[in-house]
């Protein structure tokens, strides 16, 4: 039996209206999630190129305060600098919960620049590895967030790493504990060597694995 022109224009007519409002369906599930604000450069400490972003804690912004305060002072109490940006390094690299991606990694401003690429590729091959994107702020999925943050000593040595002898290094042995139970790292020795005006991070000391 044939259909009447007009029969098929309005069959043609409601498939095409159905198609439109399921692909209108689809395409507003993807745009009713909005990507979280890029964080912004809040404050800095030019001279020595740490900078503060805007999704950093309270806490780290509290020490960021402090940091400044300490490189202000003329001249600067090495021991005083480098006990501040181990508290800080710590804080930023092992609370995972702020991270928006495995490429994400915290306290990167602390690390030589001459470590830094590899550093980077061994946090995110190991600690980062399984931190899942967050980019629009949907994640479900526990990961630690660093309490406190206490430095065990701070001890001047003479230090030898990327080709380069400093014998007014310091090793800071760190631990520190999260808000929640977890098997992730508590405890490392960090090592800084001078780079330019500013202490660097060299070596992280692994005392205890980390758990996935």
């Amino acid at each position: 039996m044939k259909l009447k022109k007009s029969v098929k224009r309005v069959l043609i007519i409601g498939f095409l209206l159905v198609l439109a409002g399921v692909i209108l369906l689809i395409v507003s599930q993807f745009t009713d999630k909005k990507a979280a604000e890029a964080p912004t450069v809040v404050n800095e400490i030019a001279d020595y190129g740490y900078v503060l972003k805007s999704n950093k804690s309270e806490k780290y912004k509290t020490m960021f305060t402090e940091l400044s305060d300490i490189l202000a002072e003329d001249p600067v109490d090495e021991e005083k600098y480098v006990t501040k940006i181990s508290e800080m390094f710590i804080l930023d690299f092992f609370s995972l919960s702020d991270k928006v991606a495995n490429t994400d990694v915290g306290g990167t401003d602390f690390v030589h620049s001459a470590a830094l690429d590899n550093f980077l590729l061994k946090a995110e091959d190991k600690i980062y590895k399984f931190v899942q994107n967050n980019m629009y702020d949907d994640r479900h999925q526990e990961l630690p967030t660093v309490d406190t943050v206490t430095v065990e000593s701070v001890e001047p040595i003479t230090f030898t790493a990327l080709d380069v002898t400093d014998e007014q290094a310091y090793e800071v042995r760190v631990s520190w504990t999260y808000t929640t139970e977890t098997d992730y790292q508590t405890e490392t020795i960090l090592r800084f060597m001078h780079e330019d005006k500013k202490l660097s991070l060299v070596e992280m000391e692994i005392l205890n694995e980390t758990e996935e």
